[in-house]
C-alpha cells in the first residue's frame, strides 16, 4: 500500500530537515552541502528544491526553528527587573545568533529587514522579540529600573539595533574580538536602558 502524496511530501520534507540538522551538528552551518543533505535523506537534489527554495532556505527554516524555541525559553523565564537580569534572558539567543555568521546573515536577510526575501518563522521571531522585550520594559518602567521618557516597543527595538550592531561589529572583528557579546551589549543596552 503506498502512503498518500501529501504524506509522502510531509515525511520527506521532515526527513530533509532531520538529515540537515544532523550534518549542521557535525560540521556547522558554513560547512552545510546540498550534495549531502540529498544524500543522507536518499533523495534527489530537485526534491530539496522544490522543498525549499534553495540552501539558505533550508537554514533559514532550521534556524528559524531554533530561534522560536529560544524565544520560547525567554517567555517562560521570570521577567527581568533589572539591566543585569534582562542581559541573563538575552543572553542565550545572543549567543546564538553570534555562534555563526550563517546564522546572522539568515536572519536578517529571510527577516524582511535587508531585502525582499522573507521567512515566516524568522519574521515572527523579530516580532515575538520585540513584543516579548516590550512587556519586560514596561514592568521595568513600572519598578523604575529603565527609563520610563519612551513607549516600550520603542525602547525594544532598540534593543534589537544594539544586538544585530554588536554581533556584525564582532564578526567585522574577527580573532580580535574579545570578551562575549553580552559583554559587549552590555554598555550599549546600559546608556540605551538606563536612567
Amino acid at each position: 500500500m503506498t502512503r498518500p502524496p501529501q504524506k509522502r511530501r510531509v515525511e520527506t520534507r521532515a526527513r530533509l530537515l532531520a538529515e540537515a540538522s544532523r550534518l549542521i551538528e557535525a560540521q556547522g552551518y558554513a560547512g552545510l552541502r546540498v550534495e549531502d543533505v540529498v544524500e543522507a535523506a536518499g533523495v534527489a537534489k530537485g526534491t530539496l528544491f522544490a522543498h525549499f527554495r534553495d540552501k539558505d532556505g533550508l537554514l533559514a527554516v532550521l534556524i528559524g526553528v531554533e530561534v522560536m524555541h529560544l524565544i520560547d525559553g525567554m517567555e517562560t523565564a521570570t521577567p527581568p527587573q533589572d539591566l543585569p537580569q534582562l542581559m541573563e534572558r538575552l543572553e542565550p539567543l545572543l549567543d546564538f545568533v553570534a555562534s555563526d555568521r550563517v546564522i546572522f546573515d539568515l536572519l536578517l536577510r529571510y527577516s524582511g529587514s535587508t531585502g525582499a526575501e522573507r521567512d515566516e518563522v524568522v519574521a515572527e521571531g523579530f516580532y515575538r522579540q520585540i513584543d516579548l522585550w516590550a512587556g519586560w520594559i514596561a514592568g521595568m518602567q513600572a519598578a523604575g529600573t529603565v527609563r520610563g521618557d519612551h513607549p516600550p516597543a520603542l525602547l525594544a527595538e532598540g534593543i534589537q539595533a544594539f544586538l544585530n550592531q554588536v554581533i556584525a561589529i564582532r564578526f567585522c572583528q574577527g580573532e580580535q574580538a574579545t570578551g562575549t557579546p553580552a559583554e559587549a551589549l552590555y554598555p550599549f543596552l546600559a546608556a540605551w536602558l538606563v536612567t
